[in-house]
């Protein structure tokens, strides 16, 4: 049994600086095979740094507080989510969700994915927009040195890093 406090879980920014409050709530607790993170989003702040879809693991958002507002799939259908109620992401959906800038209030929520207390990132592809085919397509997305991220367009080959 593990027992932890959200207060004293320290914060976690990703490294796209999406957002300030991200409590990694699975590693506190030491869990091999669901990932949870406890976040507080202002307006303009988002869970991830965009568009994208975890092929390996299915994601579960519960808004505490505030209305969170998700894009969803390729088509990016806007789906608002307020305070208790959840939201499902399949494997291989695409996704992104936050706070609109023009918000009143911020958001708190928790993120769940199962399988794995972490991300498989051969199984991450995010919608980006590619400089070379000059739209918006897949790309595989890996994790680089100093936080950023490395991307590779699934139509040209094309790579990129932010």
């Amino acid at each position: 049994m593990e027992h932890v406090a959200v207060e004293a879980v320290d914060d976690e920014a990703n490294a796209l600086a999406e957002h300030e409050v991200r409590k990694p709530l699975s590693r506190a607790l030491g869990t091999d095979y669901l990932a949870m993170n406890y976040f507080e989003l202002s307006p303009g702040e988002s869970f991830s740094g965009g568009l994208h879809a975890h092929n390996d693991q299915e994601e579960v958002f519960y808004v505490a507080s505030g209305t969170a507002r998700f894009e969803v799939g390729r088509d990016r259908e806007t789906v608002a989510v307020g305070p208790d109620e959840v939201i499902r992401f399949a494997p291989g959906e695409f996704q992104t969700g936050g706070v609109p800038a023009d918000a009143d209030e911020g958001v708190v929520a928790i993120a769940l994915g199962a399988p794995g207390a972490s991300h498989d990132w051969d199984a991450l592809d995010s919608v980006v927009y590619c400089r070379e085919c000059e739209a918006e397509h897949v790309h595989e997305t890996r994790p680089v040195e100093d936080g950023q991220f490395q991307f590779t367009c699934t139509g040209c080959g094309y790579e990129f890093a932010l």
